[in-house]
């Protein structure tokens, strides 16, 4: 092998899926037993979905992640061994047994149940350092989950895998709190290359009222952003590339689960084949709609063969900037550019030396430059234009 023994590091959780499918999976308390139409044990956790999914699409993968050392444990690493993930670090917790989740599903909706177990023992001393520079791309899911325990590190890992000459990307995944913005994540985007929320992560992460709005202020936060929209496709934005919706033709899914995960793993064989941000995103919709043809989150997940036959039919529009946001915008402008005649802004850090503006919702703009170093929201710097909470 190269000096970059593994294309794609996966961090996260580990843990089997329990699926529960029919068209009415609403348990009945009262000790009622109900029948439904399909149930099934299946590789889960949303790290491990894209783990497969990336080896599918031909990356060499590599897991962290904890287990128990139980019948759960054993079979997750069993089955993704088979599919050729590299599990050599995930960490097998003594005293803790294996999580686990039930997901009721029933047509493109489902509810989640997890038990965390081993999986939120995960810190940021588990992950070896020779690993992260030995990977092309180190991506981190289910942020919320590993919240209190991966989370006090993680900004430190990404920083060591960017170092080490590693691509890196963060899928927050649902916070099950809802506090969604901390110190802790704020510091982890900034060293994310690249955000993956899905429509409704994005809306509470940004505040925002409108899935373009969060698109956009995620997107002035610093990383490349991609937040999934379902059937609908995905907005992808590149810093002064704009923003671009990419969709594709309609399938007719069995099962939803994991498809985001596995779009995440198709978004990164893209971009690790030097694809445009657009076209990668569509190799990644392909991915995971392909993915929603057969049961539970890794049994559909197609070969890169079928998956770039797919993604060829995508479309791709530019997504111009909301006008509420574009007014404030330009407003903002005019005073940085007062503030730069009157000498109020720093000429070496692009700092300004006054007081906030109001800016979009009472958001700070910082102009000044390719690099900006003020950022009260998120305690970190952060590249061209960007909008701080």
């Amino acid at each position: 092998m190269s000096s970059r023994d593994f294309d794609l590091v996966v961090i996260g959780d580990c843990n089997p899926d329990v699926l529960v499918l029919g068209s009415d999976v609403t348990p009945a308390f009262g000790q009622q037993e109900k029948l439904v139409e399909r149930m099934s044990l299946e590789i889960g956790g949303s790290a491990s979905i894209t783990a497969v999914a990336a080896a599918r699409l031909g990356l060499r993968v590599a897991l962290v992640a904890a287990v128990g050392p139980d019948a759960a444990g054993t079979f997750m690493l069993d089955a993704l061994a088979r599919e050729g993930v590299d599990v050599s670090a995930v960490v097998v917790r003594a005293g803790l047994a294996t999580g686990m989740t039930v997901a009721l599903s029933r047509g493109g909706d489902r509810a989640i149940l997890t038990a965390l177990g081993a999986m939120d023992s995960l810190t940021a001393s588990d992950i070896p350092a020779s690993l992260l520079s030995q990977a092309r791309h180190v991506h981190v899911s289910s942020y919320f989950l590993l919240a209190d325990s991966l989370g006090p590190g993680l900004a430190s890992v990404l920083a060591d895998a960017r170092a080490a000459g590693a691509a890196t990307s963060l899928d927050t995944n649902w916070d099950p709190a809802e506090r969604w913005r901390d110190e802790r994540l704020s510091a982890a985007i900034a060293q994310a290359g690249l955000l993956l929320p899905n429509e409704a992560e994005a809306l509470a992460l940004s505040g925002a009222s409108s899935v373009s709005a969060a698109a956009w202020e995620l997107l002035a936060l610093g990383p490349f952003v991609a937040v999934k929209l379902g059937a609908r496709g995905v907005l992808v934005g590149a810093g002064s590339g704009g923003l671009h919706q990419v969709s594709l033709p309609p399938v007719t899914p069995v099962d939803t689960t994991g498809a985001g995960d596995c779009f995440n793993a198709g978004l990164i064989a893209g971009l690790l084949q030097e694809l445009p941000l657009p076209r990668a995103a569509a190799l990644g919709c392909a991915t995971g709609a392909l993915s929603t043809g057969a049961l539970g989150g890794t049994a559909g997940a197609p070969g890169l063969e079928k998956a770039t036959d797919l993604a060829a039919q995508a479309t791709i529009r530019e997504v111009a900037l909301p006008a509420a946001l574009w007014r404030s915008f330009r407003a903002a402008l005019r005073v940085y550019l007062a503030l730069v005649a009157s000498d109020g802004v720093d000429q070496h850090s692009g700092e300004l030396a006054e007081p906030r503006l109001g800016f979009a919702e009472d958001h700070l703009a910082c102009l000044h430059g390719e690099r900006c170093v003020r950022s009260d929201h998120l305690g970190a710097p952060f590249q061209r234009v960007a909008l701080v909470a």
